[in-house]
């Protein structure tokens, strides 16, 4: 360890192209830096996380001059991996390396000011320098890895890690809450915008699940218990009971109609009913039966050895648990529609006529409700004019709606909107829109046909007030901002395009991984932009609506990442993690449990003999937390000591 008296500090000022030499005088910031205690040397460059700018830093470690590094630049979010590789490559100890973020919190925040700017990368660099002075080596932990992975959710984006895994050998457990895989995809009718059939695409995968002989498939099942870390995950897993035999269930269906109980079907969205024996669709994978022991009669017709041959039905079936361990999880938990329900003034839920878009979807398949004739709720008659509603529930910002769009919408319009008028030329379609976003491959060209080709008539303008008159017909009130006409519209059957929501079960997915959230309530990746797969958890992934809405292409492109990052992990014997813990000062810790119960990451357990506080370093991931709630100061953060963090308050008052 190098002492104190021999600190050698090498400064390095990144211009970032403009972004902060744009703002900042960097000559002056180098002049200033130069007579910072312990500071032997401060260089700029244009963009030091580039080639040259690296070497700039390599040949002076290893040259001698400098011992400690500190890097002015932009947030250690985008490039701290960067830099610490650096000092990595040549066998310097990389966690004797600061970067002070004078990016976004002194040249982007102060745009109108650079005084003020100067003077706050100013302080920021002086307190790296005084946090440098005060580093120590830190090593790496070393955990071995399991090479098998637990996917988190059986739509279009579990199902295509699963297979991208188990085709390169590693053992997956796709783990489903529903009796069958396919998720939302399975509901559709087609794709946009080649207007594939969505069975089409989604069955043969589906299939390919089912026979994979590295996939177990885990349907009709939750997690109830995590417990471990990277490459050691212990999964506790109940399978809910079907009270049908899976074994024994050849999926005949003899059963269906004798069953005298009728329920609403949840796949149509309660637009048909089903048994309270049943698959979900036809194409369900796996294909055995189910009992809804919740509105089931027990009556026993479905158990008589006449109906079922083979004596599948059980009724005293009961819950199983199942413990698994993995070296890695991927999140997929997907997506609900937003109801829009809470917005009186659509009328959504009071008026027949007013439906949502999945609906539509439903009544657009060959195997929906209406075997792809779609017709009014109220009366089955053919509505010869339609309107759709875009950007329910999304780009909202009033109590009730989302503030981020949902990608997706604009276009499953578009598409639902040409597949009625293929079934019904002669219809008229409106399409009320705010803004149409057509972002994706031949989407902008989607989007002109449907004008141009089909004669759908779009309307620029939020819906203010939906009502129905004496026939179920519904009148719309709106505004043409485009030519600033009011306009009131009577239509056969209006959609509502609502946007995508977080899974409801998202919540307690995040809740037993520890996972964060962004503020719009999906899964936050630990890097926008360069890690958007990753979570802040190591061994942790996501991938699909899990993270954020999109279309089907680009959670497919997705869910081949999570596999991929998966699998790089997983081909490891061992994984290296870097030392961002807490340690425990075993002579000041009182026993009080208070850092226990405040552990995000469940990290912090109790020695009973000792009485003491014990610490995972490897579930730990140096937050923070426990330290100041310590009331005998008894935890340390390895990364930000007590030391650190004191010669940065002693530089501000200094200054101050």
């Amino acid at each position: 360890m190098v002492e104190t008296e021999n600190l050698k500090i090498g400064v390095y000022i990144c211009h970032c192209g403009t972004n902060i030499s744009g703002n900042i005088n960097i000559d002056l910031l180098k002049e200033y830096s130069s007579k910072i205690s312990n500071v032997v040397l401060v260089k700029d460059y244009k963009f030091m996380c580039s080639d040259i700018g690296q070497k700039l830093i390599k040949a002076d470690i290893e040259s001698g001059i400098i011992n400690r590094v500190v890097i002015a630049a932009c947030s250690p979010r985008l490039h701290e991996y960067t830099f610490r590789s650096v000092c990595e490559d040549i066998g310097f100890n990389p966690f004797l390396f600061e970067q002070a973020n004078i990016r976004e919190h002194s040249s982007w925040v102060n745009l109108n000011d650079p005084e003020g700017a100067f003077e706050i990368a100013k302080d920021h660099i002086n307190m790296a320098v005084a946090k440098a002075s005060k580093l120590k080596p830190l090593k790496k932990i070393k955990v071995s890895v399991e090479s098998s992975c637990l996917v988190i959710g059986g739509g279009i984006a579990g199902i295509n890690s699963a297979l991208d895994l188990a085709n390169n050998g590693y053992k997956v457990y796709l783990l489903e809450k529903n009796p069958s895989i396919g998720g939302h995809m399975a509901q559709l009718d087609k794709t946009f915008p080649t207007m594939d059939c969505s069975a089409c695409i989604l069955t043969p995968r589906m299939v390919d699940i089912a026979r994979n002989q590295n996939i177990t498939l885990l349907t009709y099942s939750e997690i109830v218990g995590i417990d471990g870390y990277v490459g050691n995950f212990k999964i506790k897993i109940m399978k809910k009971p079907h009270y049908v035999d899976q074994i024994k269930c050849n999926g005949c269906g003899s059963c269906i109609t004798p069953c005298p109980v009728i329920c609403k079907n949840e796949f149509d969205l309660g637009m048909t009913s089903r048994k309270a024996i049943y698959i979900p669709f036809p194409q369900a994978i796996p294909g055995e039966y189910t009992i809804d022991m919740e509105n089931c009669i027990k009556c026993g017709i479905c158990a008589d050895p006449n109906v079922c041959e083979t004596e599948a039905i059980n009724f005293n079936d009961k819950p199983e648990i199942i413990n698994i361990k993995v070296g890695t999880i991927i999140v997929a938990t997907g997506w609900d529609l937003y109801d829009p329900t809470e917005l009186k003034q659509y009328g959504y839920g009071r008026y027949p006529n007013v439906i949502n878009s999945l609906q539509m979807e439903r009544l657009l398949s060959s195997i929906g409700p209406l075997s792809g004739n779609p017709a009014r709720p109220s009366d089955l008659l053919v509505p010869k004019r339609i309107a759709f509603l875009q950007c329910v529930g999304s780009r909202y910002y009033r109590e009730g709606g989302n503030r981020y769009c949902s990608r997706v919408c604009c276009m499953y319009a578009i598409k639902q909107a040409r597949q009625y008028k293929e079934k019904y030329p002669d219809c008229e379609i409106f399409i009320f829109y705010i803004d149409m976003r057509t972002f994706g491959k031949e989407y902008e060209e989607f989007y002109e046909s449907s004008q141009r080709e089909y004669g759908i008539r779009y309307i620029r303008g939020r819906i203010a007030e939906v009502l129905e008159d004496k026939n179920n017909n519904i009148i719309i009130r709106s505004e043409d901002t485009l030519s600033q006409q009011l306009i009131e519209l009577k239509v056969d059957l209006l959609i509502l395009s609502c946007g995508l929501e977080p899974n409801i079960d998202s919540d307690k997915i995040g809740s037993l991984l520890c996972l964060q959230k962004s503020s719009d309530g999906f899964f936050m990746e630990a890097h926008p932009k360069l890690r958007p797969i990753d979570t802040l958890l190591e061994g942790i992934f996501i991938s699909g609506v899990a993270q954020g809405p999109k279309d089907i292409p680009d959670t497919v492109a997705q869910a081949k990442a999570a596999a991929s990052g998966a699998s790089i992990l997983m081909a490891k014997a061992e994984l290296e993690i870097d030392p961002y813990y807490t340690v425990v000062i075993d002579q000041l810790c009182s026993g009080c449990k208070i850092c226990q119960s405040l552990c995000p990451y469940n990290a912090i357990e109790f020695d009973d003999y000792k009485k003491k506080a014990l610490i995972n370093p490897v579930l730990c991931k140096g937050c923070g937390t426990c330290a100041p709630a310590c009331p005998s100061g008894a935890i340390e953060q390895n990364h930000f000591t007590s030391d650190q963090m004191n010669s940065i308050i002693d530089i501000i008052k200094e200054d101050n």
